[in-house]
């Protein structure tokens, strides 16, 4: 049988076959809502905070200055490093001086062995002087000696300035003295050598000791 609605009244929502509300569930569900609102934070903030956020960045930078060299340690490190160069210096220093020492005192090593044997020569000559009877054959002698130590001086740069019959040159000769002389053409000229000069390579080492006529 079906009733009438009557005037003014509103239909119940639903029929009688819908499943009743559970409010149980309805509160747990609305409970839960409400916590999530209150008590968790947003799930933006929740992200920043759980990737790349200031305390992460923090604990990197923590991390980086940990791992560099404190200004202790960096000065040790340049103390040490000054030490070294220091001490490799003076060795470097004492070394080149004594090499240098050693150079000076026998600079003439090579020239006195090379000119020994012209010393062996000069005393062979000297012992034979009083027994040898051909004058001819001594004077030969001492010639090849003298030409020996004239091509010794040469190949080691001596060479003799030239003087006899040339202009004075305060610069390569020295004047002893002057003599009056009757050619015109000598006046002012050398016309004795008391003593030779000697050149090595450009540099005059001794000057030639002369007379100069006028």
């Amino acid at each position: 049988m079906v009733k009438k609605k009557k005037p003014g009244q509103e239909e119940p929502v639903g029929n009688k076959h819908d499943e009743p509300i559970d409010n149980k569930a309805y509160n747990n569900e609305e409970g839960d809502s409400g916590t999530e609102k209150q008590g968790n934070p947003p799930e933006s903030e929740t992200v920043t905070q759980s990737g790349n956020g200031p305390a992460q960045e923090v604990a990197s930078s923590d991390k980086v200055v940990n791992g560099e060299k404190t200004s202790e340690e960096k000065l040790a490190e340049m103390q040490d490093r000054y030490i070294r160069l220091s001490a490799e210096f003076d060795n470097y220093r004492k070394r080149t001086l004594r090499e240098k020492i050693e150079l000076t005192k026998y600079a003439g090593e090579n020239i006195i062995l090379n000119i020994l044997p012209v010393m062996d020569d000069f005393e062979r000559a000297i012992s034979l002087m009083d027994t040898a009877t051909d004058r001819e054959a001594m004077k030969r002698g001492i010639d090849l000696i003298y030409g020996k130590l004239t091509q010794f001086l040469q190949q080691n740069g001596v060479r003799e300035i030239d003087s006899l019959n040339c202009d004075f040159n305060v610069d390569l000769h020295y004047a002893v003295s002057k003599t009056p002389v009757q050619e015109e053409d000598k006046k002012g000229k050398i016309v004795e050598v008391i003593l030779k000069g000697y050149y090595l390579q450009d540099k005059v080492i001794r000057h030639s000791k002369v007379v100069i006529g006028e």
